[in-house]
């Protein structure tokens, strides 16, 4: 629903306050009438079973662009540590020259690159007991995402090309040696087996900022949206949430669990490298490639 979908309503609404009082018949409307009336729902709501829960889903027709930054973010802080724990996390940023181009389009320094989202969605999962966990997200997405994080809980859709060109899909560990997990990571790197940091593994705050969206197959830039975008709240382990096809689900454990799907190809030795990912302007005053 656009913003000029709103106006309308309010101008008509306004319209109809000031009429004059008047007296009429109320007849009831054809089936070619009818026909010819379209609309759509500012709230749609899906009840969608699954194997071990029943899942309710309400999603607002709605279009959003936005730059948000918050200092500091904690959630799911229990048993002495943090699921998701990042200071200075935003959502788009700022072009920091004249000319940058961002997803096809030409921006000035100082422009607006805003994080866009389409279709926002709050997604109920039931079971026998109650409310077993909730999810937020959105049909489509697309913008960068930066921040500082320390603790993460999910899973990051990282690839890494190391110098002889070949391509890894990423894991997530639990610190410098540890194990790989999903669950309050540290480290992120390209061996399920091993991690190493400054070899093949990498602090996630060296991930200062990433891009959300998918490979749409051009050659151009251009970053297609995703529908996979989400953070979820979990009473219990085993919560399957549904691909919004349908076609698959995501078996996600107790706590808070963020997808972050990503187009983006880093190189190794940027990646594992003393200064990591570069930052995004994120603010008016601009404090560098750097973490402030």
């Amino acid at each position: 629903m656009t913003k000029q979908a709103y106006g309308c309503a309010a101008l008509a609404m306004l319209c109809l306050g000031i009429s004059p009082v008047s007296q009429a018949e109320l007849e009831p409307i054809s089936d070619n009438a009818m026909g010819e009336v379209t609309g759509q729902a500012f709230m749609q709501i899906e009840n969608i079973p699954g194997q071990n829960h029943e899942f309710t889903r309400m999603t607002l027709t709605m279009d959003v662009e936005t730059r948000v930054n918050i200092d500091d973010i904690q959630a799911g802080q229990i048993n002495g540590g943090t699921d998701f724990s990042a200071t200075h996390l935003a959502l788009g940023h700022i072009a920091r020259n004249d000319g940058e181009v961002f997803n096809g389009k030409t921006y000035n320094a100082g422009d607006d690159i805003p994080f866009e989202a389409r279709m926002p969605y709050i997604e109920l999962a039931e079971d026998a007991a109650g409310l077993a966990g909730f999810r937020m997200g959105f049909q489509q997405a697309r913008g960068s995402v930066s921040s500082h994080t320390t603790s993460f809980s999910g899973d990051i859709g990282l690839k890494v090309q190391d110098a002889t060109g070949a391509v890894y899909d990423t894991y997530l560990f639990d610190g410098d040696g540890g194990v790989a997990t999903n669950y309050r990571a540290s480290h992120i790197g390209i061996d399920p087996n091993s991690c190493v940091s400054g070899t093949n593994c990498a602090p996630l705050t060296h991930l200062q900022s990433l891009t959300v969206g998918e490979d749409n197959g051009s050659t151009d830039g251009t970053i297609g949206f995703t529908d996979a975008f989400f953070i979820g709240f979990q009473r219990d382990d085993g919560v399957a949430w549904q691909t919004l096809d349908g076609a698959n689900t995501i078996s996600v454990g107790k706590g808070v669990f963020i997808n972050l799907p990503t187009n983006m190809t880093v190189d190794l030795s940027q990646l594992v490298g003393p200064d990591g990912i570069d930052r995004l302007r994120t603010h008016q005053s601009d404090m560098g490639t750097k973490l402030f």
